[in-house]
């Protein structure tokens, strides 16, 4: 069984219209039967996604495969030629998925969704290819499932805390912290961001994690303004750019300002290069309002989202962050230095505060200092610490 998506398909229709579309899928389906013989079985599913069935293959899987490869590799030959639609030459190419079935007996759903799988991992490899279902993908499905559930039941049920790390001032003064999620699972214990964040991209189900991490930050500067030793804190906040993009992004942050009674002069927003590649107005708009209330703006990882010199100007923020990827090897690589120097000298002239990240040893510290930056987090000055262990440090200054 094959599974054929055609690539971009879309765009076809949204920049000549779906006659064209029309007349493309028509086309598809005379190619896909002129590729096969007449015993076997071409269908559209809908959309722009065909399944083309082969029947009579060799009962030896090797030889299957083969059979089938030389199929697959003539029917991606036939579609990668022009298509004449009307006036319009255009060009399209297919992702297919491949997988073997008939060895046992099964629903037919199944075949269909090995193939389907197949084919997404054709997308993966660059499209315009094919791809063979292996199990190993049903396991990283299995996984991924497995995942998605369990984010949802640890949201239900609370199973997030926030690890703070340290940001310092100089040689080593405490004035803040990034926090960062943890996701505390029954069985695996600390399950770090890395492994789920990218599913909750994808999945949407950043949006209520981002409001739990802002509402429980919120939430901890109004009990540190109760505490002499701990009022001056700020937190700093990462925002998606999916959840900034929310309508309503702006009066989420201050409805949690004003249930929590957070002082929002002690908050800081980090969004990422990214969010500034689209609908630059509508970013603008939110950050103004926000800063006009108090609320304080980091550009994180800056240096690696190829933002405009003309958007940085413009935006209403207090502080670059240095990525770590630069950092790490300024004392070792002459280009690295040159660009972190150029970051630090920019943002001075913009009259912006600077934070470097991934500060892990004292060259990189006092090179950083030399330099005129005066801002740091990394694990020369701490690893993320428990809410418990950070206010610790606060408190004995070291």
């Amino acid at each position: 069984m094959l599974f054929v998506d055609l690539d971009d398909f879309k765009t076809l229709n949204d920049t000549h219209g779906h006659d064209k579309g029309d007349q493309l899928l028509q086309l598809v389906a005379q190619r896909l039967t002129a590729s096969v013989r007449e015993c076997d079985t071409v269908a559209r599913l809908g959309g722009d996604e065909f399944v083309v069935m082969l029947e009579d293959l060799s009962e030896n899987p090797v030889e299957a495969v083969t059979q089938t490869k030389v199929v697959a590799e003539k029917i991606l030959e036939a579609l990668n030629q022009n298509y004449h639609l009307a006036h319009y030459v255009h060009h399209s190419t297919p992702s297919i998925g491949v997988t073997l079935f008939g060895g046992q007996p099964e629903d037919i759903d199944e075949p269909l969704k090995r193939a389907d799988l197949a084919m997404y991992q054709s997308k993966t490899a660059g499209r315009n290819t094919i791809r063979f279902f292996d199990p190993q993908m049903q396991a990283v499905v299995a996984e991924r499932a497995s995942l998605e559930l369990g984010l949802r039941e640890a949201l239900a049920d609370e199973h997030f805390l926030l690890y703070y790390q340290p940001q310092v001032m100089g040689e080593s003064l405490v004035t803040g912290a990034e926090v960062l999620l943890r996701w505390k699972h029954p069985q695996r214990g600390l399950v770090s961001p890395a492994e789920f964040i990218p599913l909750a991209e994808e999945t949407g189900l950043i949006l209520p994690l981002g409001n739990w991490v802002l509402e429980t930050a919120c939430a901890q500067l109004a009990r540190w303004s109760g505490k002499p030793s701990l009022a001056q804190l700020t937190i700093s906040v990462n925002v998606s750019t999916r959840q900034f993009n929310q309508p309503d992004f702006v009066d989420q942050v201050l409805s949690v300002l004003a249930r929590t009674g957070a002082d929002p002069n002690r908050l800081k927003l980090e969004l990422k290069e990214s969010l500034l590649v689209s609908n630059f107005d509508d970013v603008i708009a939110k950050m103004n309002t926000l800063q006009a209330h108090g609320v304080g703006f980091a550009l994180d990882d800056f240096g690696t989202g190829y933002s405009s010199l003309a958007h940085l100007t413009s935006l209403p923020i207090q502080q670059l962050k240095i990525d770590k990827s630069f950092v790490r090897n300024i004392a070792s690589n002459h280009k690295d230095a040159v660009v972190v120097q150029t970051i630090i000298g920019m943002a001075h002239n913009l009259g912006v505060a600077v934070i470097a990240e991934g500060v892990e040893t004292t060259a990189h510290h006092q090179f950083l200092l030399a330099h005129g930056c005066q801002a740091f987090q990394g694990y020369l000055f701490g690893r993320p610490l428990t809410l418990e262990d950070f206010e610790n440090r606060v408190r004995q200054g070291v």
